[in-house]
């Protein structure tokens, strides 16, 4: 499915995301508190978290974004329009994106109450013949963004790539869950900051919830067409705005036993550098007690035999790490590979921009602009 910038906000969203909020199974939710163009969030659900802002919960930054306990303290919000709530999103990102029973009762309360279904897990609500009525009679609709499109809509990888002139970074990770999609948006945030023309190409559910231009749902697709899908949309983003940089978001990692993502977007997105998201503190890979995380090393050299290209920085997922061991990780991690590190999220992604300055000026002179495009 591929996001449209039409007469965006679409309208105010609560995000269902009972028992999972601020748990690694509650990232589309996070996403969504953290950004969201397609939507203004009026709330989250989840009991445990009631009466906290959920940017304070997340981040320890307040987000004007109040967490509730259910469904009718949601309802009862309103938007800044003055309006109440227009769309209900499923917020959950739980282990092969199966819709948990209980969660299937509030979906049908919220169509119930004529609001818009929107979710991103595997198990389509537009197949529930119940859903299907209730959104009929009640004027709502239901959208499953990881619905794989038409065949004949899909496209085989061609060569196209080679067209695009935009510096590619891919932000990869070593884990699944770990915060590639957030240090992408951070990253695109940065370089625009800097008067650049910054894209980000979403390859997951939350990126399409979030309004990413041009997206795609790498893991719902089709295998034959899943490179095709990646060039089309990289060059697609290409030939909209021709940005300066395009940003590609990560999915799992390449040596994750369950989501081994990015051998695909190695491939055929062809980035021109690697950034690599990192959670210093995880010793298994997320959901898999006894799968020991390879290590950093490990796991850079792996990208870089593949893609033949420089894996530049290293970015922290800091869970589990104060301030100390923050600032002990990135020395390790420098020590380790030699590679500067950041944590975006606490300091903004300017450090990162600078470090990438030497891969975008190539790609400036590739694009016959030298230094004339701006600072990087």
């Amino acid at each position: 499915m591929t996001a449209v910038a039409n007469e965006w906000p679409e309208g105010n969203a609560i995000v269902y995301c009972q028992g999972a909020f601020n748990t690694t199974y509650g990232k589309t939710a996070h996403g969504l508190v953290r950004r969201s163009e397609r939507y203004r969030v009026l709330a989250v659900i989840d009991a445990a978290w009631a009466g906290r802002d959920a940017g304070e919960v997340l981040d320890g930054r307040a987000a004007g974004i109040p967490v509730v306990s259910d469904l009718d303290a949601a309802l009862r919000l309103r938007g800044a329009d003055g309006r109440g709530p227009t769309h209900f999103v499923v917020g959950l990102a739980p282990d092969g994106g199966r819709l948990p029973s209980e969660a299937r009762v509030v979906v049908a309360a919220a169509l119930a109450a004529g609001l818009n279904v929107d979710s991103g897990l595997h198990d389509f609500l537009g197949d529930d013949p119940e859903l299907v009525q209730l959104a009929a009679r009640h004027g709502a609709r239901i959208r499953d963004v990881r619905r794989t499109p038409p065949r004949p809509e899909l496209h085989f990888f061609d060569g196209r790539i080679s067209q695009v002139q935009a510096l590619k970074v891919a932000v990869l990770g070593t884990d699944s869950a770990v915060g590639k999609r957030t240090t992408a948006w951070l990253l695109v945030d940065a370089f625009r900051a800097a008067g650049r023309r910054a894209e980000l190409v979403g390859t997951g559910q939350t990126a399409w919830l979030q309004g990413a231009k041009h997206s795609l749902i790498l893991d719902s697709l089709i295998n034959d067409f899943v490179s095709g899908e990646i060039e089309h949309a990289v060059w697609s983003c290409w030939e909209d705005g021709r940005p300066d940089v395009i940003v590609l978001e990560g999915q799992g990692s390449l040596l994750n036993p369950a989501y081994p993502g990015g051998f695909e977007l190695l491939a055929a997105g062809r980035p021109d550098v690697v950034v690599m998201q990192h959670a210093p503190a995880r010793r298994e890979y997320d959901g898999f007690p006894g799968h020991a995380l390879h290590d950093l090393a490990t796991q850079i050299k792996a990208i870089e035999l593949i893609s033949g290209r420089e894996v530049a920085a290293i970015t922290i997922n800091h869970e589990e790490l104060d301030a100390a061991g923050i600032e002990a990780a990135r020395a390790a991690i420098r020590a380790e590979t030699g590679l500067p590190a950041f944590d975006v999220l606490r300091e903004g992604a300017g450090g990162l921009r600078e470090a990438l300055a030497p891969w975008l000026a190539r790609a400036d002179e590739r694009r016959g602009r030298g230094a004339a495009g701006g600072k990087g």
